[in-house]
């Protein structure tokens, strides 16, 4: 399903909410992210993703964590993703305050 993402600012709260890809820069580093969550994790404010893109010292795609105050040059791509992956342990990770977790992928969806 191809969809037009709105972009009204680059926040990470607003591409979770339309599943819409982000490009950012982390310690010196372009990546291309489905970002999945969005909040407060071991006191910092953190967003969880699955990384599809740009720079990476490990094999990608990965699941990969941004410290906030780490992220700069943020833009959301015109491009989606179904939603939330299944995870090996189908556990997620303790925050210490969730804003927000992408909705799963639709059931019609590959």
């Amino acid at each position: 399903m191809v969809r037009k993402c709105v972009v009204l600012d680059a926040g990470a709260g607003q591409a979770i909410e339309q599943k819409c890809l982000l490009r950012f820069r982390y310690k010196n580093r372009e990546r291309i992210v489905e970002p999945h969550d969005y909040g407060i994790h071991k006191g910092l404010i953190k967003l969880f993703g699955y990384q599809v893109g740009g720079s990476s010292s490990r094999k990608l795609p990965n699941w990969r964590w941004a410290e906030q105050d780490l992220i700069s040059e943020v833009q959301m791509l015109d491009r989606t993703f179904p939603g939330g992956r299944p995870t090996k342990s189908g556990k997620h990770h303790k925050w210490d305050k969730l804003f927000i977790r992408v909705k799963p992928a639709d059931k019609d969806q590959k």
